[in-house]
């Protein structure tokens, strides 16, 4: 337990219910309303959380929020202290949890788990299904067998979750080769250092492979927080379970539409879209009528299902069974139906009935991986050639815009900023005060020109910036002119970095930083630790065997490479399993970085000065790196990232 939280909560139920973030803000309204009068009764608390926004029961009027209050104290004269505060604040927010019920409009989505918010109640049933998800995928697990399987009904999973091996497998198992388990520690005993850098490692590869993460810490999973370990663990299987819902992995997919236009708006949508329009794709060739467009209430009454199944594995369907008039039954049936053709349920009948929106979506998302019902004949369409490298990048620049803030999540560089809006906002970001929100259009937008104009101000203020912008206008980005979408986001990374080490040398002399700084600190810092090895430019195909990174982050954490893991680097094979130890120490280290093995061994000159300077900025970040182990209590957490950590007063060496 952190020393401020432990002097406000002695409880420590009642302090695993709330991050540490959010206890500063209950405690600073608490001393608002006694402030008042001088002390606080239990009269007093309903009309007065009722002016606060931080309290998140506005859907109660103050009559309501009395009667509730006094319904679970009585004694409206009793003087109400803090803890007092939280658990009366805690019952009414279950009450209008409650009340709201599982509808898809308030429910916790998979890839925008509730982190942030302050009403932190969790579904036994999700908890069920991620537990069994995990004794499922990682039952052959060698260091997890002693855990293995999980009790589904207890909280174990909790405590199994804070050594953070269990996450690191997890991620792997979502996208094979993210974290190189030669880094991961997998002692029998972890001492506090070695597992604040699993959980390091854990949330900047989580982050990697497109989960949002912002306000989780290492140490809200060291401390088994549950709405937040659950909320992390189900965007990991919904990756996983989502895997296959795009054209390079499933080509076939091209028959849910009619020409190349429907191709290319089919390409830019979120994998849960294209899994909702494949099963009303199949569902066209059923009696079924209506269009299903959420994963919760147009499915809970389980015909949409029952058509599904019957359409996709018409084999098992059970006739004696398809004039159910419940509901329930009917869901019953669903599931039976998914049981004899060997889908793992992911949810019950209830949760159907209920509309459980992260479960139904597991279970459509398994029967597709499953069965999908697709042509095995795909349709030739001339442009879904995959650019590698346009492709490899897109991805890098999108989970580092998503790195930022959870408000500004993105599916498609190339179709979710050409209006112009998450441009000014990355922009605002990234040089606060930047943007001139008078003149910008929020949206949804409407109006064409609007756009335009919200992208000719993100080129003004690139050139502003002094970014490189030589025929580009605004309408190339609402165009979704790729190449030019590409250069400019780069160019935003660049200058981001590059501020953000500027900021940590001001106390040295303050001057612009420069790639060739970012070089020159590099080889300096190798040559000091003895190595002759040394990198000409970022663009130097000698760095493609991982050595010189290993070389330099030894440099600055001397423990952080175990050199008997580490290969010639010769062959591919040897270059890719360094290039791999390289980035999975980076990330342990605390580096926020989003570029792949292959960038280091095809040494792409954007992603290896990325690279460099991520870690030339944990350096300035962590002055005491050299005597304190990585991930000691006064080192970084791992919960911020290279593009949006705070200054620091630290001093170039």
């Amino acid at each position: 337990m952190s020393g401020f939280v432990g002097i406000l909560v002695s409880d420590p139920w009642l302090h695993n219910q709330f991050t540490q973030v959010e206890l500063r803000s209950l405690k600073s309204h608490f001393t608002s309303m006694r402030r008042e009068s001088g002390k606080l009764t239990v009269s007093d608390l309903a009309p007065r959380m009722g002016r606060s926004k931080v309290v998140g029961d506005q859907n109660l009027t103050t009559e309501e929020r009395a009667a509730l209050i006094q319904s679970f104290h009585p004694n409206l004269n009793d003087e109400v202290d803090f803890e007092f505060y939280l658990r009366i604040y805690l019952k009414l927010q279950a009450h209008v949890n409650a009340i709201i019920g599982s509808g898809a409009k308030n429910s916790s989505a998979f890839l925008k788990a509730a982190t942030t918010t302050l009403l932190h109640t969790i579904s036994d049933s999700e908890k069920s299904s991620y537990v069994a998800h995990i004794n499922n995928y990682l039952s052959g697990d060698e260091f997890l067998n002693k855990y293995l399987p999980i009790n589904p009904s207890s909280n174990d999973l909790f405590e199994v979750v804070k050594d953070g091996v269990l996450l690191c497998k997890l991620i792997n198992v979502a996208v094979p080769g993210t974290i190189d388990e030669r880094a991961i520690n997998t002692k029998s005993m972890l001492n506090p250092w070695e597992r604040n850098e699993n959980h390091t490692l854990c949330l900047n590869s989580a982050k990697a492979i497109g989960c949002t993460v912002v306000n989780i810490g290492t140490q809200d999973i060291i401390e088994g927080r549950r709405h937040l370990v659950l909320g992390v663990i189900s965007q990991i299987i919904k990756i996983q379970l989502l895997a296959d819902l795009n054209l390079k992995k499933t080509p076939q997919l091209v028959e849910l539409v009619d020409d190349s236009k429907d191709v290319e708006e089919l390409m830019s949508l979120p994998p849960d879209k294209i899994l909702l329009r494949w099963m009303n794709f199949q569902l066209r060739k059923t009696e079924y009528k209506k269009t299903v467009t959420n994963f919760s209430s147009d499915v809970k009454d389980a015909e949409a299902y029952t058509n599904l199944l019957n359409v996709l594995a018409p084999e098992h369907k059970s006739p004696s069974k398809l004039a159910a008039k419940n509901p329930f039954e009917r869901a019953k049936n669903v599931l039976e139906h998914a049981d004899r053709m060997g889908c793992r349920r992911y949810l019950t009948a209830k949760d159907i009935v209920e509309g459980s929106p992260n479960l139904n979506l597991a279970f459509v998302a398994h029967i597709f991986q499953h069965r999908n019902g697709l042509s095995t004949k795909t349709k030739q369409i001339s442009f879904l050639a995959d650019d590698t490298q346009i492709s490899r990048e897109e991805k890098a620049f999108r989970f580092w815009i998503n790195s930022f803030d959870s408000s500004m999540y993105i599916n498609n560089v190339f179709e979710d900023l050409r209006d112009g809006w998450i441009l000014l906002q990355t922009l605002d970001k990234v040089s606060p005060g930047i943007v001139n929100w008078k003149i910008a259009s929020k949206p949804p937008i409407k109006l064409p020109f609007k756009k335009v104009e919200n992208c000719n101000q993100v080129v003004k203020l690139g050139k502003q910036l002094k970014f490189s912008l030589v025929n580009i206008a605004g309408n190339d980005i609402v165009q979704g002119n790729k190449k030019l979408i590409l250069a400019y986001l780069w160019q935003l990374m660049r200058y981001n970095i590059l501020q953000l080490l500027k900021n940590l040398r001001s106390h040295s002399n303050g001057k612009e930083i420069t790639d060739v700084d970012i070089l020159e600190w590099a080889n300096a810092k190798v040559r000091k630790n003895g190595s002759q090895t040394r990198m000409f430019s970022f663009r130097d195909k000698s760095l493609s065997d991982g050595i010189f990174f290993l070389e330099l982050l030894s440099s600055v954490q001397p423990r952080a490479v175990n050199w008997s893991l580490v290969t010639n680097g010769v062959t591919d094979e040897e270059k890719k399993m360094n290039a791999t130890y390289v980035i999975s120490i980076a990330r342990k280290m605390g580096c926020s970085i989003f570029l792949l093995p292959e960038d280091i061994t095809e040494v792409n000159q954007k992603m290896i000065l990325t690279l460099t300077a991520s870690i030339m900025h944990w350096t300035l970040k962590e002055p005491l790196q050299l005597i304190k182990p990585t991930g000691s209590p006064d080192s970084h957490n791992g919960s911020g990232s290279l593009l949006d950590d705070s200054t620091s007063d630290s001093s170039l060496e």
